[in-house]
């Protein structure tokens, strides 16, 4: 019963937030007009042609997670690896963040490959990824300053506040007391009977995070991390010539308004239903978009993509359900 109720929140919680973040935006919205813009005023072409960007977005993902997982001698199935990230994005859209879990369960159940070595190399993506986008982030923030400036003035964000709110000393408790809590985890576990399972289960987490090292083909690896990214981008980008209030806003302002958006999913909604819609609307506005067409731009936006994520997983569901399952022992035969 516990464990249900714990679902349960995951879910609700998630939607909740979600959804009272975007009642908020759209509460006074002329939702009348949808069908007119969809049917009649959009660019149905560019949106299409945003979406094999969109897949190969996911597609470069699993590639890149196959070299990382190559090193620990778990040789996943291109199919395997591929859908596993289909569905995971799927997954994240029911419950957030769950997806990084779901594709580690996916290689250990059709290709016999250790749940722990996996998560392990999804640890180690998430920080390629986290360090690719604070990149991303300083050139776009040092070309468009005078815009972000505008933004972090608009929603009340103040960087000197936030940089000043801690002392030296106040961090240097902070790290002891986290330290200290570190210390405390650790003798509890070894008083526990499962500690020997955990340990195996961490010591498997260790080996995935530090294959990156071990990576054979680092250009490779590069390659992917810049066709992912510059893959997502696409996708966001091409949506700009769907409606003619974006069309003319040119590169830099989809730069600018693509970082925030993926700052803004780090909040634990749906595909970042709510944030990302307030961030990306703001910043519109800031670049002189009207306040009722840049809430129509992010609604239909973030609503086709997101269908697109809904489909696809349904894609590695059926083609899941097809595929045959080996263990971790049998050689790879067919990719």
């Amino acid at each position: 019963m516990k464990r249900f109720v714990n679902i349960i929140i995951k879910i609700a919680l998630p939607l909740i937030l979600g959804g009272a973040i975007l009642y908020w935006m759209y509460r006074d919205f002329n939702f009348s007009r949808i069908e007119q813009v969809v049917m009649h005023e959009m660019d149905w072409t560019w949106m299409l042609l945003s979406f094999p960007f969109g897949i190969m977005a996911q597609v470069f993902r699993a590639w890149r997670w196959q070299l990382t997982l190559h090193p620990l001698n778990a040789n996943a199935r291109h199919s395997t690896s591929i859908n596993a990230i289909f569905l995971s994005y799927a997954a994240s859209l029911i419950i957030p963040r769950v997806g990084e879990f779901t594709r580690c369960g996916v290689l250990k159940r059709y290709d016999g490959i250790s749940f722990s070595k996996a998560l392990g190399t999804v640890v180690t993506e998430r920080a390629v990824d986290t360090l690719f986008m604070l990149l991303l982030t300083a050139i776009a923030f040092l070309a468009q300053l005078k815009m972000f400036n505008i933004f972090f003035d608009t929603t009340g964000t103040n960087i000197e506040e936030l940089l000043t709110r801690f002392s030296t000393t106040g961090y240097i408790v902070t790290a002891i007391c986290a330290l200290a809590v570190l210390i405390l985890l650790h003798f509890l576990l070894k008083k526990l009977s499962f500690y020997n399972k955990v340990k195996a289960t961490l010591s498997g987490i260790w080996q995935g995070v530090v294959s990156l090292k071990d990576v054979g083909s680092v250009p490779r690896y590069i390659f992917f991390t810049l066709g992912i990214w510059l893959c997502y981008f696409l996708h966001y980008y091409l949506t700009f010539f769907c409606f003619e209030a974006t069309s003319q806003l040119g590169m830099m302002c989809a730069l600018a308004t693509f970082i925030v958006g993926s700052i803004a999913v780090i909040v634990p909604t749906p595909n970042g239903a709510g944030p990302w819609h307030f961030a990306v609307k703001t910043m519109l506005i800031l670049y002189g978009v009207a306040d009722e067409q840049a809430l129509y731009f992010v609604l239909i936006v973030h609503t086709v993509q997101t269908m697109l994520l809904i489909l696809l997983g349904v894609w590695a569901c059926i083609h899941l359900s097809m595929t045959a399952k080996r263990n971790e022992q049998q050689p790879l035969l067919n990719q």
